[in-house]
C-alpha cells in the first residue's frame, strides 16, 4: 500500500465547486483508504495499491462520475513530492515572492513552458526546470498579469498543467 498525493486541477478557484467532505466521500467510495484533503483547493493525500497511472485514472474516473467534470490530477508519491519540494531552487521565505511549483503531465508543454526562462523580467519573476516540474518565484501581486502567469493560465495548458504553492505543498507533506 503506497500514499499517494494527488493534486486536483482547477476546483474552488472559479469554476468547479466541490466540498472536501464530499471529495473524501467520493474517492473512499472508489475503493482508496485513509483519505485526506489539505486546504480546499484539491490537495489530496490517500492510500492505494495501484499503480500511478491506475491512481490517476481511477481518482479522474471517480471525479467525472460524482462531480460531472472532466477531470484532471497530478498523482505523485509522497517522496517525490518532498524531493521536488527539497529542491526548490529560491529563497521559499523570500519577502513580497510567491514560491510555486508548476506541475505538468505533458512533457511537451513543460518544455514549452521552461522555453520563457530568457523573456522574463528577474525583478518580476524567474523559473527554473526541476524533475518534471518548472519552479517559478513571482512577485507578489503579479501572478496572474506577469508573462509566465499569463502564458500558464492559456487554455492549451489547463488541462495539463496544475501549480501550488510551495508552503502548500510543505502543508501537505506535514
Amino acid at each position: 500500500m503506497s500514499e499517494w498525493v494527488v493534486l486536483l486541477r482547477g476546483i474552488n478557484v472559479g469554476g468547479i465547486n466541490i466540498k472536501m467532505a464530499d471529495l473524501r466521500t467520493a474517492l473512499t467510495s472508489a475503493g482508496f483508504t485513509n483519505v485526506r484533503t489539505v486546504l480546499a483547493t484539491g490537495n489530496v493525500l490517500l492510500g492505494s495499491p495501484l499503480t500511478t497511472a491506475e491512481v490517476k485514472a481511477q481518482v479522474e474516473s471517480a471525479l467525472a462520475e460524482t462531480f460531472g467534470y472532466q477531470a484532471w490530477v497530478v498523482v505523485l508519491d509522497v517522496p517525490t513530492l518532498r524531493a521536488i519540494v527539497a529542491s526548490y531552487p529560491f529563497d521559499a521565505e523570500r519577502d513580497g515572492w510567491h514560491p510555486y511549483v508548476v506541475f505538468g503531465s505533458d512533457d511537451s508543454h513543460v518544455t514549452e513552458l521552461s522555453a520563457l526562462a530568457d523573456e522574463l523580467d528577474p525583478e518580476l519573476e524567474r523559473i527554473a526546470e526541476g524533475n518534471s516540474v518548472l519552479y517559478w518565484e513571482v512577485r507578489k501581486g503579479n501572478t496572474t498579469d506577469s508573462t509566465f502567469g499569463k502564458a500558464t493560465a492559456k487554455a492549451k495548458y489547463k488541462a495539463t498543467t496544475t501549480t501550488r504553492n510551495v508552503r502548500t505543498l510543505v502543508k501537505i507533506l506535514a
